[in-house]
């Protein structure tokens, strides 16, 4: 997988406690690498990182990324090979409460990692990861590409393309020429699977209550969005940090890993396949809506992921049914089976691994 570019290569994953940084870290374990996390705390409880015992399987620093000379000496420690950094303020509800951590968040947390690169005497490769939302969202119907305009209408959002014109200025401050240092962003969003429990996210609501056999109160059931799963844009993010170690022309790109557009469903479409593998008598008995919606979401955004397609011929791997199966089954297990959740995340790598061999995605050689 992905040429063995990770064996024996340490990686620094920040925000390693998180949803998506607890997948990647797992994975990354998986394919041999030496992992160094760099993370403020744990976000959640339950979380996937306690839950799964990682700290006992990697170098495990509790590091706010906002302080800057603290991650230059994690760096200059380590390092690393590779840096993926996540670490951030993901919730848009928590934005609108307070917006000055947001900002603080990701945008200098995203600046002092990228400064903590300049100094590197080492060679490294950085794959900065933000998010869909760093677009101008007009609410087209047409993916957005990576040449499209940013920006953010609410906090989260502008926090976001904030940090995307970071990278971008960082890149051409400092990188274009760096001897050692390569740097790439990458874009993805409505991302669901096992283990998140994060606030105010419609998968960690409905499981949170179902587990307690409650009904879920959801907000906007028409809302549209391209739903993927976890491990789809971390495959576009190991596959993109093996590329930018082979080809410097990578450098100082950006690059968008999304769902095919088919893949979009309304948010009551979701939830009611979501609810098959918790055994309700009707779908509609699972969820509720209030007319509470205390902040703007968006309607819709999906990416156009042409670019990923064109260098290095990534391409989603499961379809929308695979998606739910994946999702559901792991926190039924985790609620109702109390499954060994190592061994069953693991197995659940190692079957998407096997539908991509199965596609020929070329990431899987």
């Amino acid at each position: 997988m992905f040429k063995n570019t990770y064996q024996d290569k340490k990686v620094i994953v920040t925000g390693h406690t998180g949803f998506k940084g607890a997948w990647l870290t797992i994975w990354l374990l998986k394919l041999g690498a030496k992992v160094v996390g760099i993370s403020k705390d744990i976000p959640t409880n339950p979380s996937m990182f306690e839950e799964l015992k990682l700290a006992e399987k990697i170098t495990d620093y509790r590091q706010d990324t906002r302080d800057a000379k603290a991650i230059q000496a994690i760096f200059e420690t380590e390092k690393p090979d590779f840096v993926f950094h996540l670490a951030a303020q993901p919730i848009v509800s928590l934005s609108y409460e307070d917006p000055l951590e947001t900002f603080s968040s990701n945008v200098m947390g995203t600046a002092h990692i990228l400064e903590a690169l300049r100094f590197a005497d080492y060679s490294c490769t950085a794959v900065i990861i933000t998010s869909d939302k760093c677009y101008d969202n007009v609410e087209w119907v047409w993916g957005y590409k990576e040449t499209d305009a940013l920006g953010g209408k609410d906090i989260y959002s502008g926090s976001k393309g904030a940090a995307e014109l970071i990278f971008n200025s960082y890149y051409y401050s400092f990188f274009q020429n760096h001897s050692s240092v390569r740097v790439v962003s990458a874009r993805a969003g409505n991302v669901i699977g096992g283990g998140d429990w994060a606030k105010d996210r419609i998968v960690p609501d409905c499981m949170r209550a179902w587990s307690q056999d409650k009904v879920v109160e959801i907000r906007s059931p028409e809302a549209t969005r391209p739903w993927q799963h976890v491990l789809e844009p971390l495959s576009g993010y190991l596959n993109l940090g093996q590329e930018l170690a082979l080809n410097p022309k990578l450098n100082g790109e950006s690059f968008n890993f999304g769902p095919k557009a088919e893949y979009s469903h309304s948010v009551k479409t979701l939830l009611q396949d979501l609810s098959e593998f918790w055994h309700f008598e009707k779908p509609t008995d699972a969820y509720q809506v209030t007319a509470n919606i205390p902040f703007h979401e968006a309607g819709l955004l999906k990416l156009n992921c042409d670019k990923a397609l064109f260098h290095f011929k990534w391409l989603p791997t499961l379809g929308y049914e695979e998606l739910i199966r994946f999702t559901s089954k792991w926190y039924y297990d985790f609620y109702q089976a109390q499954e060994n959740m190592w061994d069953f995340t693991l197995q659940q790598i190692q079957h998407y691994e096997k539908l991509a061999q199965a596609k020929e995605i070329r990431w899987t050689e």
